[in-house]
């Protein structure tokens, strides 16, 4: 049983076509409400000075519409089901995973196995075991599904992915999966109020504070004040 934890990689961010970036982008979108000239032409005039104020002054005032025109698009591996399920909570994300219906575990299942239990042993011993259960069961119901398929004249590839279909109904919580999520800095900022909370679940608040690192190495004035909201304040809860 291969244990794994999260990792967290900034794969994509929205660019102006003249090579700014997602602070620009923001910023330009914002004056424009208040211009007699177009977008382009404000982007060409204002510098990263500019910018930062701009910026600091909507985050002040509490004009976070702007900040939807900046995408960030992550990739995150190593997180289980259990995490994944919270993250796609959140609805205005956009998200591609990992298929336990077309890809076959057997030969890379992975699990995460949480801080608290490994340091425990009598709670790990019985965690190794559940998983080992479980995972024993996928692969003797995938086996028994696809013998039955071939009988009824299936070929082998095609009868292995209906079996797994159903197999992964065994799998645990603990599994690991992969996903891609993409959402704009406005709701990204919500993200983080929620999830960078001490509150929030290990292992989401894990994925989302490598999320928030991230993003300020690339757009720090956008997420100046991004993070759990007692971080900035008084405690909401």
């Amino acid at each position: 049983m291969e244990g794994v934890r999260a990792k967290v990689s900034l794969i994509g961010y929205t660019t102006a076509v003249n090579g700014g970036g997602p602070e620009q982008i923001v910023a330009a979108a914002a004056k424009l409400c208040y211009s007699k000239v177009g977008a382009i032409e404000i982007a060409e005039k204002m510098n990263e000075e500019s910018i930062s104020k701009f910026i600091s002054m909507l985050a002040s005032m509490g004009h976070y519409s702007p900040f939807e025109h900046a995408n960030f698009t992550f990739m995150i591996e190593g997180i289980s089901r259990a995490c994944s399920h919270q993250i796609v909570r959140h609805r205005t994300g956009k998200y591609s995973q990992q298929s336990q219906r077309y890809v076959d575990l057997e030969d890379t299942f992975k699990v995460i196995v949480p801080p608290e239990i490994g340091d425990c042993e009598e709670a790990l011993d019985l965690y190794k075991k559940s998983i080992v259960e479980d995972f024993e069961a996928y692969k003797n119901i995938t086996d028994a599904l696809k013998q039955k398929y071939i009988k009824i004249g299936m070929d082998e590839k095609s009868a292995n992915k209906k079996a797994i279909e159903d197999a992964r109904f065994a799998l645990p919580n603990a599994c690991e999966t992969k996903i891609v999520m993409t959402i704009d800095a406005r709701n990204l900022i919500n993200f983080f109020e929620k999830r960078c909370c001490n509150r929030a679940q290990w292992e989401v608040r894990e994925v989302a504070n490598q999320m928030l690192d991230q993003v300020l190495e690339v757009a720090p004035n956008l997420f100046a004040k991004a993070g759990a909201k007692c971080t900035f304040g008084k405690c909401p809860e």
